[in-house]
């Protein structure tokens, strides 16, 4: 199984609908009734079946990462700045 969250998909999300995908996950849980249609209303421009896509995209992930499949970020060390200095050395 590939990292998902690199591959395409056939509808994009904004950062805003990611946003009020969130939220509504929170308020509607897994014994909502008709869950995936209150979440598709709350984020909007997104039908039932998307939402569940995406939700059952992003278990998978998480899946893969808490595998430990999932290759870390390669993050720059705490207190350097872009050209990696310490604010002392400039």
């Amino acid at each position: 199984m590939a990292y998902s969250s690199s591959n395409g998909s056939s509808s994009s999300w904004t950062p805003k609908q990611n946003k009020l995908f969130e939220k509504a996950l929170a308020v509607y849980d897994k014994d909502t009734p008709d869950r995936w249609q209150n979440v598709a209303q709350a984020v909007g421009g997104k039908s039932a079946e998307e939402v569940k896509r995406h939700y059952d995209r992003l278990v998978e992930d998480l899946t893969y990462i808490e595998s430990g499949q999932a290759p870390l970020p390669n993050y720059k060390p705490s207190g350097s700045n872009s050209r990696g200095l310490a604010e002392g050395q400039r």
